[in-house]
């Protein structure tokens, strides 16, 4: 039997027990894991520094996120309910939500805390057990945070199987009754030819920032930066490709430079990353591009790559075309907000995207036509506790947060009870 094999085996066997488990104990159980969470924080960012070179403030962050989001599903989990139908007088009858039994939480390195305990939370919150197989770029992390969840919950409720692309795909291949998976395009992918399971995929984003005329060209370079650059770009939802209006260019492109120069980051999460980011950047600057910012002397230090800013792109290239995951802000002018539209809605990625406008009936256009799960307008970042959103095209499918997700972590039973026998 193999490491997956067992792993799975243990808790399908613990399945039904934590299914029975009230689910105000399951809730407590949620919320003391975020309390260990909050006295781990320390902890769990330097090994998220150690793993990814994520800058440790940052990676606080991701801990208080995640410490929240348990306590929110700790909260809903005891709501989440079904309904009664109105059938005969002599009858009941009723819907209820059911736990579908195991789930399989495939996580990335980028937000390894954070992204893991919105799904792990929901799925236990609901009655699931959870099998949890945090990337290889993060081992550390993803075992101390699995100890700490797994300490607040019976045995085999919370396990970990660490290993690389390979272990992620035999653990998808497992007879598991969800996979829950936040990462590139080609492991979902991978991940959806090998398993059976209902799957929730959270993959990769060509994410658009379109700014139009008549916003104020340093307040977008701010937006911008925050969303190109964070984390080193290496963000889910960092801003990709950027479409500026031609009456602003200027004034926005020069603002850009400066963001970008003095904008903190922390290193590439590896080598390869790094060589992959230039390459895009290479490329570009071959087929036209121009560098307004980003020292290549920033690539002699370890995986630390410089806040690129690149002009003059053309929507072929690959910069523009495909997620380059690292702190490069490609910019596209256009001479319309109708033209910047179209080029923002193209691509086969389904993410999010992000408008920056004065124009009322243009806001109102951008979020009614952009194809993709998540429209912010006005800011790259930010919204209310609770949003849910399904990625579209090859970002993915399903909820993956909010009260959404614990329908996705739920399978529904109807139920007709006669009374008359």
């Amino acid at each position: 039997m193999s490491e997956a094999e067992r792993i799975v085996a243990a808790a399908r066997a613990a399945q039904p027990y934590w299914a029975c488990t009230p689910a105000a104990e399951r809730a407590a159980a949620l919320a003391a894991a975020a309390a260990r969470l909050r006295a781990a924080a320390d902890e769990l960012a330097a090994a998220n520094n150690a793993d990814t070179g994520r800058l440790i403030d940052e990676a606080r962050g991701g801990v208080q996120a995640a410490a929240g989001t348990l306590d929110q599903y700790a909260e809903l989990g005891p709501l989440h309910g079904g309904h009664t139908l109105h059938g005969a007088w002599t009858a009941t009858d009723f819907m209820v939500p059911e736990p579908r039994g195991v789930v399989a939480v495939i996580t990335p390195w980028n937000d390894p805390v954070a992204i893991a305990c919105g799904l792990i939370g929901a799925a236990l919150a609901v009655g699931n057990t959870v099998v949890h197989k945090p990337s290889e770029r993060s081992p550390r992390v993803g075992e101390l945070l699995t100890e700490l969840l797994a300490g607040v919950v019976p045995e085999h409720v919370v396990q970990w199987l660490p290993g690389d692309a390979e272990v992620g795909a035999a653990l998808a291949a497992q007879p598991v009754d969800v996979v829950a998976h936040v990462g590139s395009t080609a492991a979902g992918r991978q991940i959806a030819g090998n398993s059976t399971a209902k799957l929730l995929l959270e993959n990769g984003g060509n994410d658009p920032l379109l700014i139009d005329a008549g916003v104020d060209p340093a307040w977008a370079a701010e937006q911008a930066a925050l969303g190109a650059f964070t984390n080193a770009g290496q963000l889910c939802t960092s801003v990709e490709r950027i479409f500026v209006h031609r009456a602003v260019a200027a004034e926005f492109l020069d603002a850009l430079r400066i963001e970008a120069q003095k904008f903190v980051t922390g290193p590439l999460v590896d080598a390869r990353a790094r060589d992959a980011v230039d390459s895009q950047v290479q490329e570009a600057l071959h087929a036209g591009a121009t560098r307004i910012s980003g020292d290549p002397a920033g690539m002699a230090t370890g995986c630390m790559y410089p806040n690129t800013v690149l002009t003059e792109c053309t929507p072929e290239m690959r910069v523009m075309r495909e997620e380059t995951f690292g702190p490069v802000a490609p910019v596209c002018v256009v001479d319309s907000f109708d033209h910047g539209l179209e080029l923002a809605s193209q691509g086969p990625y389904g993410l999010a995207a992000t408008v920056l406008t004065r124009d009322m009936a243009h806001a109102q256009r951008a979020w009614r036509e952009l194809p993709v799960g998540t429209v912010k307008i006005n800011a790259v970042f930010g919204g209310a506790p609770g949003g849910a959103a399904q990625p579209r095209g090859a970002s993915g499918s399903g909820f993956g947060y909010g009260p959404e997700l614990l329908d996705e972590m739920t399978t529904t039973k109807v139920v007709h009870w006669n009374a008359d026998c």
